[in-house]
């Protein structure tokens, strides 16, 4: 009989990506061992590449576990890549695992730590070697289109329609992206940027199309959100607009060709109006950002 190792990391696109390092780790620290993840169904895409996972089952996200326990019986290991707190404590103990890698029955919980690091680092107490650098999921020609992704989770990370419009005014062989929800956003931008209706994207894109065509774009400029972690994943070029929170704690490694804007002040991530701290950076700034990183 197999061992059984299970993860939790119920969250959104990002989340999951920031989790790569870990989930690799976990691959080479136990070899012998089916890792199965316990993420939303619509991730299951990102799967494959991340080539550290050999199961999966559906918990909704993001947000907290919203149910009483994750659908799995009695692991070997169970991880806790979701949180610290006590809902995703207790959602992997109902499961009865042999041995539980968490926040709250590990080590301290600390803010200010990138996330990638805080996964790594967990496992890292444990004596688990992670690489906080094993992000990658590939690399291609970058032959594809410039991507404007203007939609983010919540308003307080979404840069105006029209300036990303008029970022895209000025760059060449561009697309806008966004799910379906942020189709009228998107819509916008292409609009007042004078694109033809075929470079509108959001809401046409699954994720499985979505990965393919971040992988081979010249070039992503968007916010805060699940996209600038793509690119990260496929070392795109990119432009990414910070603004209640630091690309110190979310943001692209440095030296890989990416630009992280922000004008240093802190906010409510999850605001209903943009951050003030977003609306200082100005057009110019990713224009100049988006030449120099594709010089």
């Amino acid at each position: 009989m197999a061992l059984e190792l299970l993860v939790l990391r119920g969250l959104g696109l990002g989340d999951l990506l920031t989790a790569v390092p870990a989930l690799r780790a976990l691959r080479q620290a136990f070899p012998r061992h089916r890792i199965t993840l316990a993420a939303p169904r619509a991730l299951e895409a990102l799967l494959p590449p991340i080539g550290a996972v050999d199961g999966h089952v559906d918990v909704s996200g993001p947000g907290p576990i919203p149910m009483d326990r994750v659908p799995f019986e009695r692991p070997d290991i169970a991880v806790n890549l979701h949180g610290k707190g006590p809902q995703s404590i207790d959602a992997l103990r109902r499961t009865e695992p042999g041995r539980l890698i968490s926040f709250g029955t590990g080590p301290p919980w600390q803010d200010g730590v990138h996330e990638v690091r805080r996964w790594c680092g967990l496992l890292e107490w444990h004596g688990i070697p992670a690489d906080p650098g094993d992000l990658t999921l590939g690399i291609s020609d970058r032959t594809g289109p410039v991507i404007v992704h203007p939609g983010a989770a919540y308003p307080a990370r979404r840069w105006p329609p029209d300036r990303f419009a008029r970022v895209a005014a000025v760059l060449d062989d561009v697309v806008v992206t966004g799910n379906a929800e942020e189709v009228p956003i998107a819509r916008k931008v292409a609009e007042l940027a004078g694109l033809p209706p075929e470079r509108m994207l959001a809401g046409q894109t699954c994720l499985a199309d979505l990965i393919d065509l971040v992988s081979r774009a010249r070039l992503v400029v968007c916010g805060d959100t699940g996209v600038a972690h793509l690119a990260t994943a496929f070392c795109v070029p990119s432009v990414v607009l910070f603004g209640p929170v630091s690309p110190a704690l979310w943001g692209p490694p440095p030296g890989w060709r990416h630009v992280a804007l922000w004008a240093g002040r802190y906010g409510d991530p999850h605001g209903q109006r943009v951050d003030p701290g977003l609306l200082k950076i100005e057009v110019s700034e990713v224009v100049d950002a988006a030449l120099e990183v594709t010089s």
